[in-house]
């Protein structure tokens, strides 16, 4: 099913036909669970497996028009942090490397702009959880590394990533300026805020989130950010129990929120999917114009804010 979130009231200037056109965007998240795991095949062949089950949803993806798509979170591994074992450093790739290659060719194919988490190996134990950014002509634009990075019980993500070191940044693709946030970063309005402040106008959170308190945050946090910061966010959660890690039940729900709070499209919470939303990016504008978020900040009473 393809959603709709248009304001035809609210339009941008043509200046080559002197017309006023709206900023449609098509927009897709894919949540999948894992076809294989952890004793069922080499890490090579897990990844593999995860990725060749993703290519049908991102053909579909492309067919459909789909102007900007996202993966969930280290979209072609386990979510392998609820254990600490090392044997995992291996499915660390370079970003570029082989698997952004592959979908540098989608990208290119469909000419569909592509969020593409994975886990980044910049060189021998250094190592991130990271999303690439590839343009709707195929061309890698940068990437956003983690920078929250939780340790708790079942989410022991400090063993496996460094903290980001890239900051909040904002990529001019085709269609629209893109941020990244990934999954424990929405607890943080902070960096949410500098997304907003450095130009996006969507911005995308793959995550891998089990049932149980993080549930009623997942509806409540991310709608918070986009209504405090006037810009979309699609926001994505894998499917599925994955053992032999047993944390509990990845619960989909996927959705797009718009500048105003609202979830307006969202998944299922228990079958692999592509959600797919069409928006009009001119409501930043119209919500911006009423709730002077950016004009009414103090930052400078915020300072106890960046004290270590």
């Amino acid at each position: 099913m393809i959603y709709n979130a248009f304001n035809t009231q609210h339009t941008t200037f043509n200046t080559q036909n002197n017309t006023k056109m709206p900023r449609i965007i098509k927009s897709g998240l894919i949540q999948m669970s894992l076809p294989k795991t952890e004793g069922e095949g080499t890490i090579a062949e897990i990844k593999e497996a995860m990725l060749q089950k993703h290519i049908p949803y991102i053909e579909e993806a492309g067919k459909k028009g789909v102007q900007i798509l996202c993966l969930q979170e280290i979209f072609n591994t386990p979510y392998f942090c609820p254990g600490q074992d090392k044997a995992w450093y291996e499915s660390a790739e370079t970003i570029p490397g082989p698997t952004v290659e592959r979908m540098q060719e989608y990208a290119k194919k469909y000419s569909m702009v592509m969020i593409v988490p994975m886990y980044e190996k910049e060189q021998a134990g250094v190592l991130y959880n990271t999303a690439a950014v590839i343009d709707a002509d195929g061309t890698y634009l940068g990437k956003y590394r983690k920078n929250h990075i939780p340790h708790t019980s079942g989410f022991w993500e400090k063993f496996f990533f460094k903290p980001g070191n890239l900051g909040y940044p904002v990529f001019q693709t085709k269609y629209a300026k893109v941020g990244v946030y990934i999954c424990y970063d929405r607890h943080f309005p902070d960096g949410a805020r500098i997304l907003g402040l450095n130009g996006a106008e969507i911005v995308y959170n793959p995550s891998a989130t089990v049932a149980g308190l993080s549930q009623y945050l997942w509806k409540l946090e991310q709608p918070a950010h986009a209504a405090a910061n006037g810009y979309f966010m699609g926001c994505i959660n894998r499917v599925g129990t994955e053992k032999p890690w047993n944390l509990g039940k990845f619960y989909g729900s996927s959705y797009f929120v718009d500048p105003r709070g609202q979830i307006f499209a969202q998944a299922s919470e228990d079958n692999d999917e592509l959600l797919i939303a069409e928006f009009d990016l001119d409501m930043i504008e119209e919500v911006r114009s009423v709730w002077q978020f950016f004009r009414d900040r103090r930052p400078e009473t915020y300072g106890k804010l960046v004290e270590l």
